[in-house]
């Protein structure tokens, strides 16, 4: 069954993915290649509690 959820432009297939409802979710990796956190709260980052050095 092909996917229904667009290709994003400009971003790798590892840096994200499409939860059951339909939402993009940032990975750990794309938050490493960004290399700062965005205050919202995302559910893979990893500078939770701090920043990572």
């Amino acid at each position: 069954m092909p996917s229904t959820n667009p290709k994003i432009e400009g971003l790798d297939d590892e840096d994200y993915y499409y939860n059951e409802q339909g939402y993009v979710v940032f990975t750990t990796v794309y938050h490493l290649k960004r290399g700062y956190c965005c205050k919202n709260g995302c559910k893979h980052c990893p500078w939770r509690g701090g920043v990572k050095n």
